[in-house]
């Protein structure tokens, strides 16, 4: 399941969904050459991000996060190890919160103990990275469908419970009211196999 080239996956799928869906390809005419960022990123550290990041701005998202990599020396020393060895005292201090820090701690003890292979993740099918993210205490199905998306680089990825996407989908489609999940799905049936690309084109329709 690991995506070779997702900057060429994504390419890919952007011609496709300007020949499928003449609505989606007015918008990613107007979005023109920007694209998302496909730099490689450490599948532990994109889940410390991902806790980090619940309920919050971008901007304290950033803040708290550079302060918890402070604790660890640095982001080459940011492991389940470092993290386990922070005294939970000092993330508090930090910025995290009391459940964030539980979350954080029982992913660390999961990937020291073996019980998470993250980089096994990589050739998994989606819904078996899904089911072993959702395991770790604190990371919905939401969690678990960004780390696909962002860090895994799957093309397919449609997350129906993401706000951005169902006001996306709204506005795009014209709907006088919010898509249900169900509703969604249909209208992102001709996106297949590309919805991961449709979703941020969606995103970016809101900026």
């Amino acid at each position: 399941m690991h995506v070779q080239n997702p900057a060429a996956a994504f390419e890919k799928g952007r011609r496709h969904l300007m020949r499928c869906d003449p609505r989606l390809g007015a918008h990613i005419k107007k979005v023109g050459r920007l694209r998302p960022s496909f730099t490689p990123r450490d599948p532990f550290h994109a889940l410390v991000r991902a806790v980090l990041s619940q309920q919050l701005s971008t901007k304290a998202a950033d803040t708290i996060e550079g302060r918890v990599v402070a604790l660890v020396g640095g982001r080459d020393g940011l492991s389940a190890s470092s993290l386990l060895a922070v005294d939970p005292d000092a993330l508090r201090a930090a910025g995290v919160s009391r459940p964030k820090i539980s979350y954080l701690r029982d992913l660390a003890t999961r990937v020291v103990e073996g019980r998470l292979d993250l980089h096994g993740l990589t050739h998994q099918s989606d819904d078996a990275v899904i089911a072993a993210i959702t395991e770790i205490k604190g990371f919905g199905r939401w969690s678990a469908e960004m780390f696909l998306m962002f860090c895994l680089h799957r093309p397919d990825v449609f997350p129906v419970g993401d706000l951005g996407i169902v006001k996306g989908v709204q506005q795009l489609t014209g709907m006088k009211r919010r898509p249900k999940p169900r509703t969604m799905e249909r209208a992102a049936m001709e996106w297949k196999p590309y919805r991961s690309i449709a979703s941020w084109y969606l995103w970016r329709l809101l900026e």
